[in-house]
């Protein structure tokens, strides 16, 4: 099942690099820009995420927090984070129930590698509530950040 447009955002609670635990529910109130990413250390992953640290301002000004999901442990995103000096959570699907619950896994991903996070942008309002849904087929895409930007300023 696919989380889409008008749904209620599914709640989670995962490990972030530092170790601590983050829910989506701490969020209440403020809207997130929700990023799952297949894979750290790899070139589009690192081309998305250091996009949203140099703009990070601009989203915190339209009342947004970003949260990144990949299923790498945290100890891999924890040494990606300090290496690239992301200025967000990055947090640990290890073992991909969240990204089973929002529909953004890959059944084979390169490499026979299985079960990676399709790179996904969702937007979601104060209230829990899905304003935002893009999931990549193709892992070499960014997700629009123009439609991201907007839908957050029609949120404000």
């Amino acid at each position: 099942m696919t989380v889409q447009i008008g749904d209620k955002a599914p709640n989670f609670t995962l490990r972030a690099s530092d170790k601590s635990q983050v829910s989506l529910q701490d969020y209440r109130g403020q809207n997130v820009v929700l990023l799952f990413f297949p894979l750290a250390f790899t070139g589009v992953c690192t081309k998305e995420l250091c996009y949203m640290r140099d703009s990070l301002s601009e989203y915190e000004n339209l009342n947004a927090r970003v949260l990144a999901i990949s299923v790498d442990s945290l100890f891999a995103l924890d040494k990606w984070k300090q290496e690239q000096q992301f200025n967000f959570p990055l947090l640990s699907d290890f073992n991909k129930t969240v990204s089973k619950k929002y529909g953004v896994l890959y059944k084979d991903f390169v490499f026979e590698m299985k079960g990676v996070a399709k790179r996904s942008a969702f937007v979601i309002d104060r209230d829990g509530i899905v304003r935002y849904a893009e999931i990549l087929e193709n892992a070499g895409d960014l997700p629009n950040f123009d439609a991201i930007r907007q839908t957050l300023q029609n949120l404000v």
